[in-house]
């Protein structure tokens, strides 16, 4: 770390304060004495962002930065990541592990046999791809809704066994109006939440349209 920062010309003091500051944060001060042949490759991975932030550059690109290392390591580097991404900073994460990107990133770009198919923020590609956001409603005792109460731009997608499944278009103006038209019948509702969407499911729609006729989105 010392050799690298006198490379980017830090002053030797600023070195040695980053460098005690990173390793505390990522947990490698017990092993800084430690030749780098005896780290384990998790401790590596870490060891590498350590040096990528020595000189708290402005860009920071990481590739697929949590691999191989154990949960306890990996939630320590995503949440170095979140406190960078708030910090004026770029960071760009090329990563196959899109539970982590969803959690990480402002913006996806979903790249498919070298180009970009696909780039804008997480909530929007999903919509993009699934279609308007689910709601599920669940009513006690398997009770029925009749299709002409439901108010405009709310549609009924799938239903089983007294849970009803809708998509909704602009959710935060359509779902009271439903709730009121669904308690105006006396209907007995017992809750109603989002149906979660991955990004996951997002990606696999984007390379399926991709493959059958090329689909590219800007």
């Amino acid at each position: 770390l010392t050799f690298y920062g006198r490379l980017y010309r830090m002053p030797d003091a600023v070195i040695e304060q980053r460098k005690n500051e990173l390793l505390e944060q990522f947990g490698l001060a017990e092993a800084r004495k430690k030749k780098l042949g005896e780290y384990s490759k998790g401790m590596r991975q870490k060891l590498a962002l350590v040096r990528a932030l020595l000189h708290n550059p402005p860009v920071l690109l990481l590739d697929e930065p949590t691999s191989a290392m154990d949960p306890e390591s990996a939630r320590i580097v995503r949440d170095a990541i979140r406190a960078l991404r708030s910090d004026q900073r770029a960071v760009i994460l090329c990563t196959h592990n899109l539970a982590e990107a969803e959690l990480l990133a402002d913006q996806i770009a979903i790249i498919r046999r070298g180009r970009i198919i696909l780039n804008d923020v997480p909530e929007r590609l999903k919509q993009l791809l699934l279609g308007p956001e689910e709601y599920e409603v669940i009513l006690r005792d398997g009770a029925g809704i009749p299709a002409e109460i439901l108010p405009p731009g709310v549609s009924l997608s799938r239903q089983e066994n007294g849970r009803y499944v809708f998509r909704i278009d602009q959710p935060q103006e359509k779902i009271p109006l439903l709730l009121k038209c669904l308690l105006d019948q006396q209907l007995p509702v017992l809750s109603c939440a989002p149906v979660q969407r991955s990004l996951e499911e997002a990606y696999l729609r984007a390379v399926s349209l991709h493959e059958e006729n090329g689909y590219v989105h800007n």
